[in-house]
């Protein structure tokens, strides 16, 4: 069952807010509506969601599941 939401929260300021991840891409850029801070992924991670996120990208947990 892949899960569509996912907290997200800002290294920078420690704000979290709940975001519905998209199913179709990686997101790459997310704005902190806090700070401001624009968030991107780690080196390694494809979206903000796998770097930022309690939960992965629905591609990644799709990826995981079948693997």
């Amino acid at each position: 069952m892949i899960k569509l939401k996912s907290t997200i929260k800002c290294p920078e300021c420690g704000h979290e807010k709940e975001e519905t991840m998209p199913t179709d891409a990686c997101q790459h850029f997310y704005k902190c509506e806090k700070c401001g801070a624009l968030l991107k992924p780690k080196p390694g991670d494809c979206c903000v969601y796998c770097s930022y996120g309690t939960v992965p990208c629905p591609p990644i947990q799709q990826e995981r599941s079948m693997g």
